[in-house]
């Protein structure tokens, strides 16, 4: 009827999209194929350039179109009495791209070229720009990103930059990116100066912890200061350091472990161990594993010790001339041994500890109200570890237990973490015992998984049963060079699953299900163990 607004169908509707789609299609083809062909003929003029810019205003994702309007510029430059304009209009190009996409890799990145290359760079104007896109989107991570670059050309004064980060989280503390930021600017502003290990003072720690209190409690589901306080309390990966040694002359055997892989045989490492010259060539250690990177390098060569041992150690001079020490001892003639205690976290101060024990019971009693609460359930778990880890540690599994259910998506994150946490208890208790040699007892801890492997290098028997170990979790034994008995009944494992080669091992307990009729399968025998 006359007058009446003609409403589409949903049907007539998405066949004009499709056909607007497509025509898109055809255009975009067309100049793609029109600036690979100029491309192919080196003719990277201004017609070159327009072409990238009509299809990068629409679409700044295209990395090879960016490459190609570089090397526009490059060429552009040489040929225009100004350069600097050159790559001036170039800088309002792409802020019109992040316009159209403020996450756009390749624009950011395109943008940091311009600035590199141009015969001169406002790298304090860079800054303004990076403050006007976070008061868009404070949690544009790619302009967090871009930000450190450019305030460390500008050098801007960390103490400016903390004052900015504080501002954009007392905003909004759902920011993964400020939070981050803060814990790169605190070693900075407030280093600890008697233990270089750890980031930031005893102060300015507690300072931070009430921080981040008052920002997860804010909101307790959101993850962002969780995250943080983890670092806080130490969570992190470990610093380079020895972590076991081993020789046994009779066996012509020796082995060193770290903490972290390294190249120690190519890497400009020098390793020194007083009382056995032989150990003392670094080129004969090979690494365990197929990697050239490794936490555990073994020795086999004949081996000889001097008589006297006694303040025998193993030093690791680091390619930068840091130095890492081990005490070893001999517990009996021809074997020296010697293991370094794992830092499991942080040794607080009485002070912080108090202040994470009020955080505790904070947590305790949010839990009261929610307690189907994830990130508290966590953090109570952290916390308790943190004040006292073999106090809570029943506790500690609780929660984590508990969490398997309220977090199910997330249940063999919080049961790794378990066996994480369990064999720290068992690997502190068996370093304390003083027998470096001695038999670990691993064995009903419900492990999922094998942390701190390379710990494991210098005993002679290891008890792993009763756990939940599979195939894929084996494979980090081979670091148990000295290893003769091996016990793995009472795993998920199967009949024919294969065991790293190790020298001395002569028994193996394996119980698994037979993958065809789960017939249950027992094998203790000496025996030649498959190569994983």
């Amino acid at each position: 009827m006359h007058g009446r607004l003609k409403v589409r169908t949903s049907a007539e509707e998405a066949a004009r999209k499709k056909k607007a789609q497509e025509e898109k299609v055809v255009v975009y083809r067309a100049a793609i194929d029109k600036v690979l062909a100029k491309k192919a003929a080196q003719e990277f003029d201004p017609a070159l350039k327009d072409l990238t810019s009509s299809i990068l205003g629409n679409n700044p994702d295209i990395a090879t179109l960016w490459n190609v309007r570089r090397m526009c510029i490059l060429k552009q430059k040489d040929s225009e009495p100004e350069a600097q304009k050159v790559f001036d209009d170039d800088l309002e190009f792409t802020e019109m791209c992040l316009r159209v996409n403020p996450k756009s890799y390749c624009a950011w990145h395109h943008r940091c070229w311009i600035l590199e290359n141009a015969p001169t760079a406002n790298w304090q104007k860079e800054v303004d720009l990076c403050t006007k896109y976070l008061k868009l989107d404070e949690r544009n991570f790619h302009c967090w990103d871009y930000r450190r670059y450019v305030v460390a050309k500008a050098q801007v004064p960390p103490e400016q930059e903390f004052a900015f980060c504080t501002e954009k989280i007392e905003k909004n503390f759902s920011n993964y990116s400020s939070w981050h930021y803060r814990s790169q600017l605190l070693p900075l502003l407030a280093p600890h100066t008697e233990d270089p290990s750890r980031p930031i003072s005893e102060e300015k720690l507690k300072e931070e912890l009430e921080l981040v209190l008052t920002a997860a409690f804010t909101d307790p589901n959101d993850s962002s200061a969780w995250f943080y306080q983890r670092w806080l309390l130490g969570y992190t990966q470990p610093e380079l350091d020895l972590a076991c040694f081993r020789v046994d002359t009779t066996e012509r055997l020796a082995v060193v472990s770290f903490t972290k892989p390294i190249q120690l045989a190519a890497g400009g490492y020098r390793l020194t161990v007083s009382g056995c010259d032989a150990c003392n060539d670094i080129g004969a250690w090979k690494p365990v594993g197929d990697s050239s990177s490794a936490t555990t390098w073994v020795l086999t060569a004949a081996v000889a010790l001097a008589e006297q041992m006694d303040d025998a150690k193993v030093t690791l001079v680091t390619p930068d001339g840091i130095e890492h020490h081990l005490e070893l001892k001999s517990p009996s003639h021809g074997i020296v041994v010697g293991v370094k205690m794992p830092k499991f976290g942080y040794e607080f101060g009485s002070a912080i500890v108090e202040v994470l024990k009020a955080q505790l019971m904070s947590c305790q009693e949010l839990l009261g109200f929610e307690p189907d609460s994830k990130w508290t359930l966590l953090t109570a778990a952290l916390l308790m570890k943190a004040i006292d880890r073999r106090g809570y540690y029943g506790t500690i599994r609780d929660h984590l237990a508990k969490l398997e259910s309220v977090d199910s998506l997330r249940r063999g994150y919080y049961r790794d973490l378990a066996s994480k946490w369990a064999i720290e208890k068992q690997l502190e208790l068996w370093i304390e015992a003083g027998d470096l040699t001695a038999s670990i007892d691993l064995a009903g801890l419900d492990l999922t998984v094998l942390n701190y492997s390379q710990y494991l290098a210098t005993t002679d028997a290891i008890d792993l049963s009763h756990n939940r170990l599979v195939q894929r979790n084996v494979g980090t034994l081979r670091d148990a060079v000295f290893c003769r008995r091996l016990n793995l009944s009472e795993n998920a494992l199967e009949t024919d699953a294969s065991i790293p080669k190790l020298p001395l091992l002569t028994e193996l307990s394996l119980e698994a299900k037979d993958k065809s009729d789960e017939v249950a399968e027992t094998i203790r025998a000496k025996v030649s163990i498959l190569v994983l």
